[in-house]
């Protein structure tokens, strides 16, 4: 209750004092020097509180118990995510909020495992500040609030209806304010390697978390306003298996409009006898083979391509046995080929 009556005190002083705002002030952080004073007082007491509290809680505890937790309180959050997202009339993600609820509390052990998302069940992070944006009503200044950190005038009016309507809420005190105490401890305990990160990058820490925590409620308010623009398409051309036209010596199976970078000697195709290659060798390489190595027997295959020699007996008549006859006479008024002898 007193947490609560602070942060609706500086609320109402953010509204108070908005207009009083000097030369040098931004636009969308016109509450500085309240603000950084604020963050001072509660980075002073994370640093030398919250933070070994956390350490030791990550000390002794294992992780698979620091999940379990983590998953608990996770699990209560789908209730105020569903009602945000009814109060936004986003009727899908409701219903994936209370299906998720009912699915890990039934299934998980009271919400100690998280079996919905494997499921495909989304997780959405909702909150009353978010719907009041949905609904057109502007943020306000930036405002830090004690123990609660950065927020802003809506934030912080969403904040008290959100810790209203939890459900830690409406125990009884035994129980619910150590259950708020380890749902800190295991926030905090989460947040270490971001808090590590934040002290070797950050000049000013005031600064980086403003300008963090603006761009995460101003993109989370798109998300749940306006259904993002769907993707330009970056399909590789290759996954088609399109066959180019020949004309664009482009390979089988290749991309279209890209040249053929195929070797062709990994090809072995029969080349036309035209072009003066051996057979069997690869398409578009000359043949180098010498005439003079060929066989003089007259076998088939003996003569190179191109040669104006008298062809070899047909290889029926070598086979049955019977004596190979000499070459033919050329006809008349043809000269004897002189790579062959005359007959005697």
């Amino acid at each position: 209750m007193k947490l609560r009556t602070t942060a609706l005190a500086l609320a109402a002083t953010g509204l108070i004092s908005g207009c009083a705002t000097g030369p040098d002030r931004k636009p969308g952080d016109p509450l500085e020097p309240m603000n950084r004073a604020v963050f001072n007082f509660n980075d002073n007491l994370d640093r030398y509180v919250a933070v070994p509290v956390a350490k030791g809680y990550q000390k002794v505890t294992p992780q698979p118990l620091r999940t379990a937790v983590s998953n608990f309180f996770s699990n209560l959050g789908d209730l105020s995510n569903a009602a945000n997202a009814l109060l936004q009339l986003k009727i899908t993600d409701a219903t994936e909020d209370i299906v998720r609820f009912a699915f890990n509390s039934t299934f998980g052990l009271g919400g100690l495992l998280d079996w919905a998302t494997p499921a495909g069940l989304p997780k959405h992070h909702q909150d009353f500040g978010l719907t009041l944006g949905h609904w057109g009503i502007p943020s306000g200044p930036y405002l830090v609030l004690p123990l609660f950190g950065p927020s802003t005038v809506r934030d912080s009016m969403g904040l008290v209806v959100d810790v209203k309507f939890n459900p830690l809420n409406y125990m009884e005190p035994a129980v619910r304010n150590p259950l708020y105490v380890l749902q800190f401890v295991s926030v905090r305990s989460d947040l270490l390697g971001a808090t590590d990160l934040l002290q070797q990058a950050a000049l000013d820490k005031y600064s980086f978390v403003r300008d963090a925590y603006t761009q995460q409620r101003r993109a989370r308010l798109r998300g749940t306003g306006d259904n993002a623009a769907p993707l330009p398409e970056y399909d590789d051309q290759g996954d088609s298996g399109a066959v180019p036209s020949p004309a664009k010596g482009a390979a089988a199976g290749a991309p279209a409009a890209l040249p053929n970078y195929a070797d062709p000697g990994d090809t072995a195709e029969t080349p036309n006898a035209a072009s003066g290659a051996a057979p069997g060798a690869p398409a578009g390489v000359p043949n180098y083979t010498d005439p003079e190595e060929a066989p003089a027997s007259g076998a088939a295959g003996s003569v190179p391509s191109g040669s104006t020699a008298a062809p070899a007996a047909p290889a029926a008549a070598s086979a049955s046995g019977t004596a190979t006859p000499g070459p033919r006479p050329a006809p008349a008024g043809t000269e004897q080929p002189a790579s062959v002898p005359a007959a005697q």
